[in-house]
């Protein structure tokens, strides 16, 4: 199933710059970064890795880091903004890296894009060493679960976030400013099992708030958290 990243590459790379977007700036970044500085890995792997602009991140902390994405477009630009890094195309289902290989795997708000999430999550234990780490960035969710309800206003002028089918894991096509894409909805249930059913152990888990703005977005942001951080570690 084409996914639609070929025909929004463009618009993503144009709306992502360097900086990132809202969420990434205001609130993914800092705590991303932040437990990526504590596990001090060696090796990373960003899986599903776009333009490239957290494997720059990673690679000014010196991490030496491989970077895939199954869109030709954004390798491409990965690479022309990153010459000396490695990137490559590839699906997450089946990664090129040897077992055991990477100390950090990072799954930057790339789960949501892959349809078979058990084989994704098979290879990033197979790929990361004893002890290594899986840092992931999610969407909430009930935000997947959100579409194409979201926030409401109601007769009284009040705003209700409203969601519906939440168990029921399916596509969802999503869309703004000319990124039209789909989306994997799953309940936070089915993540779990699949990390536990690897073997994984939980060692971080935050639903971070915006930082650093104050606006209504952000006031949205914390009334239903839009993202989750997660921290686990291989045990063996």
């Amino acid at each position: 199933m084409d996914n639609g990243w070929n025909d929004s590459a463009r618009a993503w790379i144009d709306v992502i710059g360097e900086d990132g977007d809202w969420g990434r700036k205001y609130v993914l970044d800092a705590p991303m970064l932040a437990q990526a500085d504590a596990l001090s890995p060696r090796r990373a792997l960003d899986l599903g890795c776009g333009e490239g602009r957290f494997c720059r991140l990673l690679a000014s902390r010196g991490v030496t880091t491989v970077g895939i994405d199954p869109t030709a477009a954004l390798i491409d630009e990965a690479r022309r903004r990153h010459p000396e890094g490695d990137y490559r195309v590839e699906g997450a289902e089946a990664l090129s890296l040897d077992d055991a290989s990477v100390d950090l795997v990072v799954a930057y708000l790339s789960l949501i894009d892959i349809a078979n999430l058990g084989a994704a999550l098979r290879e990033c234990r197979r790929v990361l060493r004893p002890g290594g780490h899986l840092l992931i960035a999610n969407l909430q969710a009930f935000n997947t679960a959100a579409v194409p309800l979201g926030w409401t206003r109601e007769p009284d002028g009040s705003r209700r976030f409203c969601i519906d089918h939440y168990l029921h894991e399916r596509p969802v096509e999503t869309a703004w400013r000319g990124i039209r894409i789909t989306n994997w909805h799953r309940p936070l249930s089915t993540y779990m099992a699949g990390l536990l059913g690897e073997g994984f152990v939980l060692e971080h888990f935050a639903e971070p708030a915006p930082q650093g703005v104050d606006d209504d977005k952000a006031d949205r942001y914390r009334r239903a958290p839009n993202f989750l951080v997660m921290r686990w570690r291989k045990a063996s």
